[in-house]
């Protein structure tokens, strides 16, 4: 029998180290993008968990491959190998276009942080010196919580108190390609790490062009060019990968979140220039590669990739943005809806400033759970499956939140 929902809350701001402040519910359980708390109250899911329920809650497919290998075998540690994990990593070279070998982890964080060891290692392999080996970031970027994921990540909210930072990250302006000229002159960097849409930066997608000149600065100044997919990858922006719709071929691309439809699991890809920097105990994790993860994986990547899921996300993103668009409109309260298939960003109007968490708040009150990209955007992540039924119910809700917000 499940325990009084006041019971839970209080067993959460007794025991959990109070690095996250959730809204007062206890989600119980799940079906497509439908969630109910402990409560019985149903809710309407436009954030997947952060991006990463992307064919929703409870897809029969992924828990009919999370119990077969559950029967089978959990764990082996990569010492030895299991059948999962070399399929899915034979899988996603396949379906990158550009990777020759695989890293596997458990995280996003643990991806990138993967990504910034292989460009250190493969600076040092072509003799450069430790202060020649520099990795440029962009401010409004979001990286991980390591000490040097975060330190990757260019906003200073996320480092305070951290320091001292490890040194050789550089910070440029996020479209700004002069910024990014600038950064490199000096000859000492040795890659360039960027998400094709930034998420926690507010929903802002790199511009038409950018990431092409992106890489060409990467390839006039002998570095790498590093993609963080791991939220706006594995169909989220329209495509399997984002960066195929800027037509550039990156060096190194990190994956998670929606690989792994809710279990956690993180990928590294690597490319023909630095796909055998990393020899025999360069790098290592635990439990990367465990073969529940990777059987759930196998399963989420061939789902995500095929052209079902791409046409529902551009009809779905367009449905989105006429119906936010109107409810905006309506209330006079967003100056754009920025993003890219369903990874959109509605932008408050300056009057409503700093206020979009009380908008989640009110939408949580009638049934619909949304995130932010900082204080001032409305983030929407939901479901790639997301149906018709979910985007007019959604639409509905939000209108009544918006309603109770703005007092009317």
């Amino acid at each position: 029998m499940t325990a009084p929902t006041a019971d839970l809350l209080a067993l959460g701001r007794d025991y959990y180290l109070p690095v996250y402040r959730p809204r007062q519910m206890v989600l119980e359980r799940g079906q497509g993008s439908r969630l109910w708390d402990s409560e019985g109250r149903e809710y309407v899911d436009w954030a997947a968990g952060i991006a990463v329920c992307g064919l929703g809650h409870n897809d029969p497919d992924l828990h009919g491959a999370l119990l077969e290998q559950a029967g089978k075998l959990w764990h082996t540690s990569n010492a030895f190998l299991s059948e999962p994990p070399l399929h899915l990593a034979e899988e996603l070279v396949q379906a990158s276009r550009f990777a020759r070998r695989v890293f596997l982890c458990n995280s996003g964080a643990e991806a990138n942080e993967a990504a910034i060891k292989l460009v250190r290692k493969w600076a040092a392999a072509q003799g450069r010196a430790p202060e020649r080996r520099v990795i440029v970031t962009f401010r409004g970027s979001f990286h991980g919580r390591t000490l040097a994921t975060v330190t990757a990540t260019a906003q200073p909210k996320y480092q305070e108190g951290y320091e001292p930072l490890p040194s050789g990250f550089r910070y440029a302006g996020f479209n700004d390609i002069a910024q990014l000229e600038a950064a490199m002159a000096g000859g000492d960097v040795a890659a360039v790490m960027l998400e094709p849409v930034q998420g926690e930066g507010g929903v802002m997608p790199a511009a038409p062009g950018y990431l092409r000149q992106v890489r060409e600065l990467c390839d006039r100044h002998g570095a790498l060019l590093v993609l963080d997919e791991i939220q706006v990858g594995m169909g989220r922006t329209g495509t399997l990968f984002a960066h195929w719709q800027d037509e550039v071929v990156p060096d190194i691309v990190t994956l998670a979140k929606a690989l792994g439809g809710g279990f956690p699991v993180g990928a590294m890809l690597a490319g023909p220039k630095v796909a055998e920097v990393m020899q025999f105990g360069a790098h290592g994790s635990t439990f990367g590669g465990n073969p529940l993860a990777a059987a759930v994986a196998r399963v989420a990547l061939r789902k995500l990739a095929s052209a079902q899921i791409e046409a529902n996300v551009a009809r779905q993103s367009q449905a989105l943005r006429e119906g936010l668009m109107a409810v905006g409109g309506e209330f006079d309260l967003f100056e754009q809806v920025r993003g890219r298939g369903l990874m959109l960003g509605a932008v408050l109007k300056p009057a409503y400033a700093g206020r979009a968490g009380e908008i989640l708040d009110h939408a949580a009150t009638h049934g619909l759970l949304l995130l932010q990209a900082g204080p001032d955007v409305l983030r929407l992540v939901p479901a790639l499956n997301l149906t018709d039924a979910d985007v007019a119910e959604g639409l509905v809700r939000l209108r009544a939140a918006l309603a109770g917000f703005v007092g009317r």
